[in-house]
């Protein structure tokens, strides 16, 4: 049998919300599998969905930046959130956006290697990381293209905590940049259901299915039950789909439709997601020191 940390079960606590028995029954009763965990304890109707499964774990700024039909959104971290005040750092980041921005790089490696008035990109990391006392990395940026007849909205959320960019079809730069603030605010999956993959679209009626047999539901009205909610879910992850932040009463898709426009693509980026960030222990730090 797997051995289940106290780490395992604080992740399946913070993931689904759940008591901390309930999630290390899940997770014994998963071999310490985390997504069969969840699967587990949503089947048993005890956790609706991983909604905190992208918890922010790192500092710094995004920010996004339009050169004509060109935009750039970029992602650069620093060790403290302290430095996200730094006005260097935000000029810093801006900066680097507007330079991907005109220069189109493929990777970071390329990014770094643009040549400016001051070296390169790299250089100027360099300097800013002397100069603030922090390490800085560009972590990531993704450059988006448009049409004449296309609109960029971008977003920035917290000062740059949350940036998105949406590219409208049709519609005005203001419809764009308001459908950018919801991306920003609701962060959707997919620009809309045609755009779940089967196989997320397969699992998640698998798990809805074992979800309502194991409430006990007659046989004949499961499948009715399943597909009703597996439209709930469609809706909740598709922009087109969602309630407008601006508007409930009407959806993006019809929002967007009002204005003669229909939404493209969008790019979300939350500082720090997906990094797994050292948890500092205060009392052992505290211990340590007393020891030493």
């Amino acid at each position: 049998m797997a051995k289940i940390t106290a780490a395992q079960v604080k992740e399946l606590r913070d993931k689904t919300g759940v008591g901390m028995m309930d999630a290390k029954k899940a997770l014994v009763a998963t071999e310490g599998d985390m997504a069969k965990a969840v699967d587990f304890l949503r089947e048993k109707g005890m956790a609706k969905a991983a909604k905190k499964s992208d918890r922010v774990a790192a500092e710094g700024l995004a920010n996004v930046e339009v050169n004509n039909n060109t935009a750039a959104i970029v992602e650069v971290n620093a060790e403290t959130d302290f430095v996200a005040q730094n006005d260097q750092f935000k000029a810093l980041v801006k900066h680097i956006a507007a330079i991907i921005a005109a220069n189109k790089p493929a990777d970071v490696a390329a990014a770094l290697a643009i040549k400016t008035d001051k070296g390169t990109v790299n250089e100027e990391i360099i300097e800013a990381t002397q100069v603030i006392g922090e390490k800085i990395t560009l972590r990531r940026f993704t450059v988006v293209e448009k049409n004449d007849n296309e609109n960029f909205g971008a977003y920035l959320h917290m000062g740059g905590k949350i940036a998105s960019l949406v590219v409208v079809d049709g519609a005005d730069e203001a419809t764009a940049k308001d459908v950018a603030m919801h991306v920003a605010a609701i962060n959707p999956k997919y620009v809309n259901r045609n755009d779940v993959p089967a196989e997320e679209l397969a699992h998640e009626r698998e798990v809805l299915t074992v979800e309502a047999k194991n409430e006990g539901k007659p046989e004949k009205i499961i499948e009715k039950m399943v597909e009703g909610r597996l439209n709930k879910f469609l809706a909740e992850i598709s922009l087109d789909d969602q309630e407008f932040v601006k508007d409930p009463d009407q959806t993006v898709a019809k929002f967007v439709a009002s204005k003669d426009g229909k939404v493209k693509s969008f790019i979300r980026y939350e500082v720090g997601e997906g990094i797994e960030k050292k948890e500092d222990n205060f009392v052992e730090e505290v211990m340590s020191q007393v020891k030493g």
